[in-house]
Order: C-alpha cells, then structure tokens, then sequence
C-alpha cells in the first residue's frame, strides 16, 4: 500500500522540524501506542494495540528515524510483531516546506506491508487501514503542533480563534512557544 499526502500546518518550520523529532509527540500521535522508549540515534521500542477487521493484536517493535536532511526531510519507519495475527512494517518519507505566511507545508509518502493472520484480511481492508493509520498519525501531529481547533479548521480551509480571540496552540506548541 502507498499512500502520498500533504498538509498545510499553521507553525513554523522549526516548530514543525522540533515536533517531529519529539518522542513524547510521537507517541501521542502513534494510534494505539501504549509506550514508546528509546532515543532519536538508537531507535524506539514500541508497544501498539491495533484492530485490523475481526484481529486485534499488541504489536512490539521498533521505530527509526533514518535519512535526516536538517529542516527538510527525514524517513520515519516502523516494524512490528503481533504475534499470531502477523507482522506489520512501513513507513513514511516526510518533507517539510516554509510557507509565506510562515507555516509548513508537510509531505508525506507511506508505504505498507502485512504478514500473517493480516494478510488473509485482503488487500482493500489492509489498504483502508493503512490510510487510516496514516491520516491518524497525521492529524494528531498537526494537532499536537496547533491545537485541536485549528487543526480541524484549516482542515475546512478556515482559521480558527479561542474565545479571546488568540489562536489557540498546540501542546507542543505551548510547551517551546
């Protein structure tokens, strides 16, 4: 399964640069991550809960950021092993561009793979699921870099404002910004 997409996100590049790079935000915006340890260098130890169709399996693996371009682009891939529903392995070539307006446009191309118990599921299924997991992971970064609001806002193409008339940040956001 390959999937390629973009999103515009309402931050920085630095800001967008620093998230993606953040362990804490990667596990928020992993679905179904219940831990996630390790560093940048050596790689990350992951514990996820998946339901594919009628299998749910906890997958153990491990995510690596490979291929860093500073600021620009990076390769974020994961591999992982659910027992007897099978395996699973992927991921995503991410690039990263200012805006005019001092935002990020982010780009992505996912690739997909399934074993075992999965694969008997067929292809439209492991497809669906992918591109969810995709989207998921996606919106939950632009989520943790903008706030809920804003995200679900430039998703409708409008700008979203709090009750005071500020913008309101993401968690990551607030906790650099």
């Amino acid at each position: 399964m390959e999937l390629k997409d973009s999103r515009e996100i309402g931050a920085a590049p630095d800001i967008v640069w620093a998230a993606i790079l953040d362990p804490e935000v990667l596990q928020a915006c992993v679905p179904g991550c219940e831990s996630l340890t390790g560093s940048l260098t050596d790689g990350y130890e992951a514990v996820v809960v998946q339901k594919v169709g009628p299998v749910k399996a906890r997958f153990t693996g491990v995510v690596t950021i490979s291929d860093i371009v500073e600021g620009r682009s990076l390769r974020i891939s994961g591999e992982g092993k659910g027992g007897p529903a099978g395996f699973a392995k992927g991921g995503a070539n991410v690039g990263f561009e200012p805006l005019e307006d001092g935002g990020t446009r982010l780009t992505y191309e996912v690739q997909a793979n399934v074993g075992g118990k999965l694969a008997q599921l067929g292809s439209r299924i492991i497809d669906g699921f992918a591109k969810k997991m995709a989207d998921d992971f996606f919106t939950r970064f632009q989520e943790a870099v903008e706030g809920p609001a804003e995200a679900e806002e430039a998703a409708e193409g409008d700008e979203a404002v709090a009750d005071s008339g500020e913008k309101k940040k993401g968690w990551f956001k607030r906790l650099i910004g």
